[in-house]
């Protein structure tokens, strides 16, 4: 039998822009508890993202997720033996806690520049619409695409 749920633990907003997303992204980014410096980078990041595309960053950031964010992913069900990959809609949290996740993942992979020039150029390229994370999302369409077939099992 499962135990009761988890409680969701609500997300600080960050100090700067006073916005819950960028404490997540924060968080996200953040190694060994050292959340200074995790603020620093992503500031550090979205001021590069403003000087860059000669914008709001903040309006650019939230654009790139919107972009990055998967609207279907594929969970696995086991019935009768067999484990079949069911697409399934993604709640608006999940996804864009998986955008930002996937946009760490990327800026992290890369090599060469600072992780607040890689996280810049992430940002970016996701709000283009091009690049490893929309690369990643589609991927994830496609998936749930070739197994709609199994989406009756959904639950």
């Amino acid at each position: 039998m499962r135990r009761r749920k988890a409680p969701k633990r609500p997300i600080q907003n960050d100090p700067k822009y006073n916005s819950p997303v960028i404490g997540q992204l924060v968080n996200i980014i953040m190694q060994d508890g050292k959340k200074t410096k995790a603020q620093g980078m992503v500031y550090a990041a979205l001021d590069a993202v403003g000087e860059k595309m000669k914008e709001d960053s903040l309006k650019i950031f939230f654009a790139a997720l919107e972009n990055a964010r998967p609207r279907l992913e594929v969970r696995p069900r086991r019935i009768g033996g067999a484990t079949y990959q069911v697409p399934m809609e993604v709640t608006q949290e999940r996804g864009i806690s998986t955008a930002l996740r996937w946009i760490r993942e990327c800026a992290r992979s890369k090599r060469g520049k600072s992780m607040k020039g890689k996280l810049a150029d992430e940002i970016i390229s996701a709000f283009k619409n091009e690049g490893s994370v929309i690369k990643k999302k589609e991927d994830m369409h496609k998936m749930a695409e070739a197994n709609k077939a199994f989406a009756h099992f959904k639950w």
